[in-house]
């Protein structure tokens, strides 16, 4: 967001965050309308979040995904084995953070942007000689992998990891590129990486949901 470059990729597992960065691209003043629209309260949060969606139009499951992380319980994003949003209601406070202008802005940059939902290493074999790739795999801060029913409702297991380190080890070595990457500060973690350069993050989120923290038990990783 704040590179902005003029041409991008951006890719992601999760088909919802998919939905909505694709449907603020396509439809912004459509996304707000609907967002705006959602009425406040516990009983409509559940009511929104259990229904029935997939078959409705881009722009209001766009307009859906963003009311439910801006009033669920700490902006947590969660599913259940079945693949359903089940993150409990968490209030009104953060929804109205988001404005109007903001849709706007987002849906310039994402015009500019390749919105895909694709497995790293099927993006990780697109990279080209002066790219710069940015990567944000799945976590728990400090821990070793990913085990509870989360993100894609499934895992982001060891074996990811080690997977994504080859990756990365080999397009270094094979293209004149450079990729930065937040990452647990797990000891298993950092030895994927003990050939690049890897920095603690000294404040953010902790392994308790929620929770900022002075030790965010997070690294960042970079071949630069």
């Amino acid at each position: 967001m704040h590179v902005q470059p003029d041409r991008a990729i951006i890719s992601d597992l999760n088909r919802d965050l998919v939905d909505l960065y694709k449907g603020i691209r396509n439809y912004p003043h459509k996304v707000w309308e609907t967002f705006e629209r959602f009425p406040e309260g516990r009983e409509a949060y559940y009511r929104i979040r259990d229904m029935e969606y997939r078959n409705k139009p881009l722009y209001y499951r766009a307009a859906r995904i963003l009311y439910l992380n801006r009033t669920c319980f700490k902006g947590l994003w969660r599913h259940s084995p079945n693949g359903n949003f089940n993150v409990g209601y968490g209030g009104e406070e953060r929804r109205w953070v988001v404005a109007h202008e903001n849709i706007v802005e987002l849906s310039r940059i994402f015009r500019k942007a390749s919105i895909l939902q694709a497995d790293f290493e099927i993006i990780l074999n697109q990279c080209q000689d002066g790219d710069f790739i940015f990567l944000d795999p799945p976590y728990k801060p400090g821990e070793k992998e990913l085990l509870e029913a989360h993100y894609t409702h499934g895992r982001f297991s060891f074996e990811d990891q080690v997977r994504l380190s080859k990756k990365l080890k080999e397009i270094s070595s094979h293209y004149s590129i450079r990729w930065l990457m937040t990452n647990s500060s797990n000891h298993d973690i950092c030895e994927l990486y003990k050939d690049f350069n890897i920095a603690r993050i000294p404040k953010g989120t902790s392994n308790v949901v929620g929770v900022y923290t002075s030790n965010s038990k997070e690294v960042i990783v970079s071949n630069y």
